[in-house]
């Protein structure tokens, strides 16, 4: 029987994009964009001028997006959904930007990040206060269950951050350990917007449970992807590749290669990882090795089953154009070159 899930075609897939995802929530989407300017508003110069450059450079809002999909799914989008999306998204760039300084990273979707067009103290110090921010709008919503869920957000991001610090430059590092990273560091805030999208318009438990996982496994998808794509020299996805490698982090295509491989190669590579001796030259033999022992194959497999529980997650809600974008999205986080 053809399920809703197989309109799907491969042609959708090419033409596929966040405009198309976003149909069915245009005006929606139109209400939290021009709530999120306001929201950066201040008549600190500073933070005015970091806030405008983060405006121009906004990426491609997908967790607010979710966070809509999901309410208008269960419901009608209302005041508490839009600050909801405004909580998350302020809270996913605060961050951001303190990822950033931490990682040393110096170029953020092709542009320069904010501690490198200013300083790590301007960085840390608009983090904390969009950070603050986000709270503030969390409490706008004036649901104890909302502020409980985005509250718990950020325990789980800077548990999820220092427990990838811990496992950096350990070669033995498991599939387990991998998963328990990207559970709390992505899958997180993505399982989150899903469900206080729900929780916004008064869904079923059943129903707040369903988005749960729907965005749980579409984060995990999601981040299997950007794991892929750091094993690629020409991708054009907006951030520097072979950024993790260089820093000693050991993601799932290298976990299964070194897990599945014996002899000289690989003990010559546990060793560079437990040293931190990352040439451009020993680079590219970790890529290689990555591509040659399945390492790859393997984590585009995984990031397909976690892309097909995100889809079977949302099967008992009625079939409509918006269960289909949520079902697009869960396509277009696998299928992406971006």
């Amino acid at each position: 029987m053809l399920t809703f899930a197989k309109i799907i075609t491969i042609e959708h897939l090419l033409l596929m994009d966040i405009k198309a995802i976003r149909q069915p929530i245009k005006q929606e989407m139109l209400l939290f964009q021009q709530a999120f300017s306001e929201a950066l508003k201040t008549d600190n110069p500073l933070l005015a001028s970091i806030h405008e450059f983060l405006l121009e450079r906004t990426g491609k809002l997908l967790r607010p997006t979710i966070t809509l999909l999901s309410a208008k799914l269960c419901g009608v989008v209302n005041e508490k959904t839009i600050n909801s999306a405004l909580s998350l998204e302020l809270l996913h760039n605060a961050s951001l930007m303190h990822d950033d300084v931490v990682d040393e990273t110096l170029e953020r979707r092709g542009k320069p990040s904010i501690n490198a067009r200013w300083n790590n103290k301007a960085a840390v110090l608009s983090g904390d206060y969009m950070l603050s921010n986000s709270l503030l709008y969390a409490t706008k919503t004036e649901s104890l269950k909302i502020l409980d869920c985005i509250s718990n957000i950020g325990v789980l991001l800077a548990d999820g951050e220092l427990l990838q610090l811990a496992n950096t430059q350990k070669s033995g590092m498991s599939e387990d350990d991998y998963f328990n990273v990207i559970r709390k560091k992505t899958a997180a805030l993505f399982a989150a917007s899903a469900k206080v999208g729900a929780i916004s318009v008064d869904a079923s438990k059943t129903q707040i449970e369903a988005m749960y996982d729907y965005g749980e496994n579409l984060g995990i998808c999601f981040q299997l992807k950007d794991d892929i794509f750091d094993y690629y020299e020409d991708i054009k996805i907006g951030k520097p590749t072979q950024n993790d490698i260089r820093e000693g982090k050991v993601t799932l295509p290298l976990i299964y290669a070194l897990r599945n491989t014996e002899g000289a190669k690989k003990i010559e590579i546990s060793n560079w990882i437990n040293y931190n001796d990352f040439s451009t030259e020993n680079i590219k033999t970790i890529i290689r090795f990555a591509h040659e022992n399945g390492g790859i194959e393997y984590a585009e497999k995984q990031m397909e089953i976690y892309k097909n529980r995100a889809i079977e997650a949302i099967g008992g809600f009625a079939d409509n154009d918006v269960k289909k974008s949520l079902i697009i999205c869960a396509e277009f986080a696998a299928a992406r070159d971006i």
